[in-house]
Order: C-alpha cells, then structure tokens, then sequence
C-alpha cells in the first residue's frame, strides 16, 4: 500500500509540473498577444501570480470552498447513525489519524466525494438521494472508496491540480473576451502599422494567443481526466480491500448508473472528486470524460472471486480489461491474501419512488435542524428549528407534545 502511495505522489508531481509549464507558457503567449515580444515576461508573470493566489486560497481554505460550493452541510451522528458508524469502521481499518468530517448535500443526485488537505483534514460528503438508497454494505462500498482516495493522497491532488486547471481557464477565458471586445482596434493598429513591418510580428504573437488560450485548457483537461480515471480503479481497488467485500461498491455503483439527475452544484473543475461523473448528459466514453464507464468498473468488481488484495483486482483488471491496471508491481504481486467476506445481515434498502423521497427529505431536514417529534397516534412530526413555542399538537388526534431539542 506504501508503494501504492508513493507511485501515486510521484504521478501527482508530474502533472503538476505539466500544469505548471502550460499556465507558464499560456502567461507567456497571452503576454505576447498583448504586447508582443516585450509583453512575455510581463504575461509569464501574471500566470504565476494568479496561481499562487489561488494556490494560497486553496491550500488554507480549499476544501471548505469545495464543500461551500457543493452545498454540504456538517451532519452529526443524530442525522444517520449508521453513516458514522460506517466511517468510523473505516477509519480504523484505513489507519487514518482522524474520522474525516461528514457532510450532506441536499441533492436527489446519486454521487459522494472526498476533500481535505491531507488524511488529519479529511471530509466525506454524499448526496441525500445516494444515502437514501444504500443498504449497509453498499454505503460502507461507497465510504470505502472515498476513504480510499484520502489514504492515496488524491484529495491535495484534486484540490491543487483542479485550482490549476482553474487558473488556466480563467485566463484563457480573461483573454478570449478580452480579444472579442478589442478586436476591431487591434485590426487598426495592426493596419496603420504594417507599412512599418512590426504589425505583422504583433499579429503573429496574437494568433498564436488566441490558439494556445483555445488549446492549452483542452490539452490540460485531456491529461487531467486521464490521470483522474486511473484514480478512480485505484481507489475501487482500495475500496474492495477495506471492505474485503467488492459486491458492496459494485451494487451501489449499479445504482449510480441508473441515476438520470445531474449534481446541480458540480462544475467542470470539480466534476473529477466525484464517485462518478456528475453530469448526467453524456454516458458514451471519450478523452474528456472524467470518469472510468461505470459499467467496466462494475464487472472488474464482481470478477474478484478469488480474494480482495491489490493483487486480486489488478487480476480481475486484466481479465475484463485487457491490460494492466496501472497499480504497482509491488501491490499486484502482494502475498498477504485478503479473504472475501459474506454478506451483511442489513439487506435493506429503499429501491426509489416515493419511499425514497420520503427518506432523503427526512435526511435532509435532520441535517437542517428540524426536530422529529412522534406521537402516540402513529403520526411523527416534523418541526423546524425556527418553531418557538415548546410544544406542538399533533393534527391527527390532538395530544400536545413536547419539542425536544
């Protein structure tokens, strides 16, 4: 699993560098559309200074931007007993320092993701409509994938590297309009000056600017996604091992696949954190999708009939594949056999409709504070936390009950 780790820093550190050299680069060439060749080191500047901005912002508050922008809001043992509980059982058997923070986000979406600088600073957040539809071991298969990512040390990854990928959008955008808005004045300067031979440079660097503020986010996003993909079998692989039950991850990302909302709170930087790919639209494979097909994912899984090591599912990799499953040598020739347990005796789960709804709202008001009151009548009463008064009649039959909060 060390090996694991290291391999997958050493991975991150190349494509931050990649990153790196094309938001340099891009700084350079946007500088020259502007200025020409005097505006290179004036636009080299100004990249690496938005992304250490950024990089500052992220670094000290990123996971909480992430977790803001998502809508997710801190739960406690109260809202779903068993999610803590899954997590706690997880964080022993990870080793982690610390039980990552959990979060809820009010969305019908079936999705979850991970965040944090490090494994001490970790959280875990899941949609209202995913833990509304989970029994026991498919939560603990989802819990154990997120927990996997934290372990592998992708949460910085994703968090820097998507902070980059920002920074080179938001100048190639910056630039793109800009040249929309003044390209009229541009053309007549570069007339009035092509009698004198030095429009035709400043042109040239300007085609150049407008092909590497096109290029440079869709090159980046290509090698960004693709790294993110090989992520994704990592941490199914981590999962399978925690759990030492791959049926639970494979069932949960079943029903992920038959998820037709998209996350309204994700965006193309985000998009890569998630279990699966949050935007709904698409399903067929290509360069720019963020994710594995699920539907792969989903066979690797159940083909580990023999164990649930590293070894067993670069096995079952190989054998659905075709190919190697870009995990260590070390990990895919590991000794220690890593035997698959039964099921949990905690089959329940909610298949959808409104039973389903009915249990995401309860999650969701729990979350916000609402107070569950039950009366003897058989009805439970649902009270906000702005209701004042310390006591409430039951509709049904009319007993006064006592709000506890």
């Amino acid at each position: 699993m060390w090996e694991l780790i290291r391999v997958n820093k050493r991975n991150s550190v190349v494509l931050l560098a990649v990153m790196a050299a094309c938001l340099v680069g891009l700084g350079a060439a946007l500088g020259g559309g502007f200025a020409g060749q005097n505006g290179l080191i004036g636009g080299m500047l100004v990249a690496v200074v938005v992304w250490a901005a950024l990089s500052v912002v992220s670094l000290t508050s990123g996971d909480q931007i992430l977790l803001a922008s998502s809508q997710a809001v801190p739960i406690t043992p109260e809202v779903h007993p068993q999610l803590f509980n899954v997590v706690e059982e997880l964080k022993i058997a990870a080793g982690l320092p610390n039980l990552p923070k959990i979060y809820l986000i009010n969305d019908p979406s079936l999705n979850a993701f991970a965040t944090g600088r490090s494994p001490k600073s970790a959280s875990v957040a899941i949609t209202a409509g995913l833990l509304a539809r989970l029994n026991r071991d498919e939560l603990q298969g989802v819990m154990a994938h997120e927990i996997s990512h934290i372990v592998n040390r992708d949460i910085l990854f994703v968090t820097l590297a998507g902070v980059m990928l920002g920074s080179i959008v938001l100048l190639s955008r910056m630039f793109l309009q800009s040249s929309m808005y003044g390209s009229m004045g541009s053309r007549r300067r570069f007339s009035s000056r092509d009698s004198q031979g030095s429009g035709q440079g400043q042109l040239i660097f300007a085609v150049i600017a407008i092909l590497a503020a096109i290029l440079a986010p869709i090159l980046v996003q290509m090698f960004y996604f693709a790294l993110s993909r090989q992520r994704e079998y990592l941490a199914d692989a981590g999962a399978a091992r925690l759990t030492r039950y791959p049926e639970g991850l494979a069932s949960a990302l079943e029903k992920i696949s038959g998820n037709t909302a998209p996350l309204a709170s994700a965006n193309e930087v985000t998009a890569p954190m998630y279990i699966d790919n949050p935007f709904r639209g698409a399903k067929a494979f290509t360069l720019f999708s963020t994710h594995p097909p699920i539907e792969e994912r989903i066979r690797i899984l159940r083909s580990m009939s023999q164990g649930a090591a590293l070894k067993d599912y670069a096995q079952a990799y190989r054998q659905t594949i075709g190919s190697d499953s870009g995990l260590p040598l070390s990990a895919q020739k590991d000794s220690e056999p890593v035997g698959i347990r039964a099921a949990s005796s905690d089959r329940s789960a909610v298949e959808g409709g409104k039973t389903a709804q009915r249990q995401m709202g309860d999650l969701v008001r729990k979350a916000n504070g609402f107070a569950f009151v039950p009366c003897s009548c058989g009805v439970t009463l649902k009270v906000p936390p702005n209701y004042a008064s310390p006591q409430v009649d039951c509709p049904r039959c009319g007993t006064t009950l006592t709000v506890g909060r």
